[in-house]
C-alpha cells in the first residue's frame, strides 16, 4: 500500500497527487516535529467570517478518521518526536464522545500534552467530562463582547453560550486557558483594551491574532489586517508591554506591565516563524500537512485502514513533510480553515 503526497506550489491550488513516491521538489533539512494538531471534524456550529464560507459543503461522515485511526497515527508520530497534540476543528466538541478520543492520546507511551482549540460554544455541556478524560489546557475564541457583534462576525448568535462554557471551564478546574481573538480592521479592532480587560478580571491569557487571508474569506474582502506594529503601538497605549523570552510556539508573548497579565501577539503574516515551526498537521479526512498555507501534504486514510505496514508509510511521510516544510509562506491560504485545523 501506497501513500499519496501532494506538493502544494506557492500561491497556487494544490496540485494533483499521484500514488506512489513523493513528487520531485526542493527538500530542505529535516525539521524536528514535536507538535500535532488533529482537525477532528469539519463541521462547526458558527459561520465565522474569516474562517469558512456560509455555504460550506462538509464531509460525509465516512470519509472522516474513526478514533482508533487517528490515535494509531499520532502513536507513530509521538514515537518519532511528537510532545503536544492540539484538537482542533471545524468545532470539536462537535465530534461525538470527543472525551474518549482524549483518553485514548492521553494514553499513548510517551504521555504528549493533549490541548484544544474551540469556540466554546459547547463547553457549559463538556467541559468537566474533558477535563476527566485528561485533557491539559484549552484555548477558546472570543472575537468581541458584544452580541451583535457575534452575530455579524459568526453569523450566528452565540456569546452567550461562550460565556457560559468559560465559566464551565473554570468551575472543571482547567488552569492555564487562553483567549484567542482574530483582529480584524474595522470590525472588532476597537475592543482589543476590553478583551484585556475582560481575561485579566476571569484570569485567562488574552491571544491577539493577526487576520490571515484565505481563499476561503476571500482574501479580506471583508476586513483589513491590523500588521503587527500597528497592533504593538495600540497596546502599548493600553499599558507597557514587557517581552517575554518566545518559546517553540507562534506566540510573541508579553507582560501588561498595568496587571501583570500575560499577552500572546500571533503575526503569521507580519512575522512569519516558518524557520522555527515544529508542527504538521492532520486533516479529519486523514491528510497530513506541512503548513497551513504551503509545502506538501500526504494523504494517508487508504494505508491506516489497509492494515499494511502503517508505521512504515506513516514515517516516511513524516520524513518527506519534515523536508518540505517552507522557509517562509507567501502569506495566502489557499485552503477552508475548517478543514486544515486553524
Amino acid at each position: 500500500m501506497t501513500v499519496r503526497y501532494e506538493a502544494l506550489p506557492e500561491n497556487r491550488l494544490q496540485a494533483g497527487g499521484a500514488s506512489g513516491p513523493a513528487p520531485a521538489m526542493e527538500l530542505g533539512p529535516a525539521r524536528a516535529i514535536t507538535y500535532l494538531r488533529i482537525s477532528v471534524t469539519d463541521l462547526c456550529n458558527l459561520r465565522c467570517q474569516y474562517c469558512m464560507p456560509e455555504d460550506t459543503q462538509f464531509l460525509d461522515r465516512e470519509e472522516l478518521l474513526a478514533f482508533e485511526e487517528i490515535a494509531q497515527v499520532a502513536g507513530t508520530l509521538v514515537r518519532h518526536g511528537v510532545r503536544k497534540i492540539r484538537l482542533t476543528g471545524g468545532e470539536p466538541l462537535l465530534r461525538r464522545d470527543l472525551p474518549a478520543l482524549v483518553a485514548k492520546l492521553k494514553a499513548l507511551p510517551g504521555l504528549p500534552e493533549v490541548v484544544m482549540t474551540t469556540n466554546g460554544m459547547l463547553l457549559q455541556r463538556h467541559a468537566r467530562a474533558l477535563r476527566e478524560a485528561g485533557l491539559d489546557r484549552l484555548n477558546v475564541s472570543l472575537d468581541t463582547l458584544r452580541p451583535e457583534r457575534f452575530r455579524r462576525i459568526a453569523r450566528r448568535p452565540g456569546l452567550d453560550d461562550v460565556l457560559a462554557g468559560l465559566d464551565a471551564v473554570r468551575a472543571a478546574g482547567f488552569e492555564g486557558t487562553k483567549l484567542n481573538t482574530v483582529v480584524m480592521g474595522g470590525v472588532n479592532d476597537d475592543e482589543l483594551e476590553d478583551l484585556l480587560a475582560f481575561a485579566a478580571r476571569h484570569g485567562f491569557e488574552q491571544r491577539f491574532i493577526e487576520f490571515m487571508p484565505l481563499q476561503s474569506n476571500d482574501f479580506g474582502i471583508h476586513a483589513t489586517r491590523v500588521p503587527l506594529p500597528e497592533l504593538r503601538l495600540r497596546l502599548s497605549a493600553i499599558s507597557p508591554l514587557d517581552p517575554r523570552p518566545r518559546g517553540s510556539g507562534p506566540a510573541d508573548t508579553f507582560v501588561l506591565r498595568s496587571t501583570g497579565q500575560r499577552l500572546g501577539l500571533i503575526s503569521a503574516i507580519s512575522l512569519p516563524f516558518c524557520e522555527t515551526c515544529n508542527r504538521v498537521r492532520l486533516t479529519s479526512d486523514g491528510v497530513l500537512r506541512s503548513c497551513l498555507f504551503e509545502g506538501g501534504e500526504v494523504s494517508i486514510r487508504d494505508l491506516v485502514r489497509s492494515g499494511q505496514n502503517v508505521d512504515a508509510g506513516l514515517e516516511q511521510a513524516l520524513d518527506w513533510l519534515r523536508r518540505v516544510k517552507p522557509i517562509v509562506h507567501e502569506g495566502f491560504g489557499y485552503v477552508a480553515m475548517n478543514r486544515v485545523g486553524g
